[in-house]
């Protein structure tokens, strides 16, 4: 989406306000596709004495799998978007600081992806204490004990096997 800020360019104080479905569905993270629905972006840009300042959020549901113990599980995922405007600038590594108002409109699609997918988590859990899986059985320990025996390190085989010796 464009947004025309022609009429807020030159006037300290003025805004403009946007709200509008971003549709990133396509988007593939690592084999999978988190993003099942649309994003909803919404804010404004105001224009702060000569300063043109673009706040808002996009916000949505989120369907994952958890890392730890392969659970599907949904989460709501709200990144804040702030960043300055500018209609030129004065050097090209103050690109990534600020956002080109080109031809007196701001693409507020491009803003609000690269915000989101950089906001995107690399690990994702069902919960913060999510014990994960067995690493032998298989079994989901959020459940419980699998009844694995524990794995005795090699160094410390013999004594382990004095004290299975001495339970029997």
């Amino acid at each position: 989406m464009k947004l025309d800020l022609r009429k807020i360019i030159h006037v300290p104080g003025a805004s403009a306000p946007f709200d509008f479905p971003l549709d990133l569905t396509h988007l593939d993270f690592y084999g999978a596709r988190p993003i099942s629905r649309p994003i909803r972006v919404q804010g404004k840009v105001t224009n702060r004495a000569g300063a043109l300042l673009l706040e808002g959020t996009a916000s949505t549901v989120l369907d994952l799998t958890c890392d730890r113990c392969c659970k599907p599980f949904a989460a709501e995922k709200t990144v804040a978007l702030d960043s300055l405007l500018a209609t030129e600038l004065e050097n090209e590594d103050s690109e990534d600081e600020f956002i080109l108002v080109e031809n007196g409109a701001v693409d507020l699609d491009e803003a609000a992806s690269t915000a989101f997918i950089l906001a995107m988590d690399t690990t994702n859990l069902c919960s913060e204490d999510c014990k994960g899986l067995c690493d032998r059985c298989g079994a989901d320990l959020n459940l419980g004990p699998c009844g694995c025996r524990p794995e005795v390190d090699p160094r410390l085989a013999a004594l382990a096997q004095l004290l299975d010796d001495k339970a029997e």
